[in-house]
């Protein structure tokens, strides 16, 4: 009997980005005081209200983005805050992406040690009945130290799913222990040093691992120093578009093919109805063709200004 090959990560992204010719990103991050009054208007305002409007919310923007992008990034903060509906919404909008072709990467930012780090991602990774939650990535935090990452490590590698470690990230106040000096350097270029030996240790036919690194479009300098420490990992990069981030900020996190980084963005794509240079054009009851419109324009953006314009589109 033939055996099924098994799932690579780093592999089945680099395929999902050639399939769509796009390295673009879109997060999941619904807000209730931002969702078109369509989806909130009359219909009550409880937890489990609320998690119905986000899971249509996110099944609507996931019609749109599907024949475009490779991924979705759920983040599971803004689902978890409305308790056990909350969750279910965030199940079946996981299960929707996976039902229209997407890699879902799940932003949990989890961590922890021993069995319960193991716990955690028996939970959330691997497909086809893995997991209970069937993501095919997961963020974590690398701050416990390697006995935190080597049980998610170990699950990523038996189920071919793949992980992204907190590296350098977006946010401002990063700076104060992630820019820490340490006798061999910064404490983020400790962490990549690490998170690059397991890419290579678990590196695919494609040539990137499956553990990724987290490194904000915020720091374009730090972005560049780290694409040539970490030559085989995966770049996940937040941070463009509302947080400023710019394409050509983002354009040192490629390889020579155009592979090795996907770009988020979240509020920028899925609130674009509420951007001046949308909401002239569609309004709020045409919200979803400003999200096709976001999308397609941050595409494009990054074809232009990157490596990514040598993808061709499958």
């Amino acid at each position: 009997m033939e055996r099924k090959k098994l799932r690579h990560f780093g592999d089945d992204l680099a395929a999902a980005v050639e399939r769509t010719g796009s390295p673009a990103l879109v997060g999941l991050d619904p807000r209730w005081e931002q969702l078109p009054s369509s989806l909130t208007s009359g219909v009550g305002d409880d937890w489990t209200t609320r998690a119905r409007a986000y899971e249509k919310f996110c099944r609507e923007i996931i019609d749109v983005v599907a024949p475009l992008i490779p991924a979705v990034k759920p983040q599971a903060a803004f689902f978890e805050e409305l308790g056990p509906a909350g969750m279910v919404a965030l199940a079946n909008a996981i299960r929707y992406a996976r039902e229209k072709g997407l890699l879902v990467i799940l932003d949990g930012k989890r961590n922890d040690i021993g069995s319960t780090a193991e716990a955690y991602a028996r939970g959330f990774l691997g497909r086809d009945g893995q997991s209970a939650w069937e993501a095919d990535a997961l963020t974590i935090s690398p701050y416990l130290g390697a006995d935190g990452l080597e049980p998610f490590i170990d699950v990523a590698s038996s189920r071919g799913a793949g992980l992204f470690v907190l590296v350098k990230t977006s946010n401002p106040g990063s700076h104060m222990l992630q820019d820490q000096e340490l006798a061999t350097g910064t404490v983020y270029r400790r962490v990549a040093e690490y998170v690059e030996q397991q890419s290579q240790l678990t590196c695919g036919e494609r040539g990137y691992g499956i553990v990724g690194a987290v490194v904000g479009a915020t720091y374009p300098r730090q972005l560049a120093e780290l694409r040539t420490a970490m030559p085989q990992t995966w770049l996940l990069v937040p941070g463009f578009g509302s947080q400023g981030g710019t394409a050509e900020d983002v354009a040192p996190a490629f390889d020579y093919r155009g592979l090795g980084a996907i770009v988020n963005s979240s509020r920028g794509i899925i609130f674009a109805y509420n951007r001046p240079e949308y909401r002239q054009r569609f309004g709020e009851p045409r919200w979803q063709e400003a999200v096709e419109a976001a999308t397609r324009e941050m595409i494009a953006q990054l074809r232009a200004e990157t490596l990514a314009g040598k993808l061709t589109r499958k």
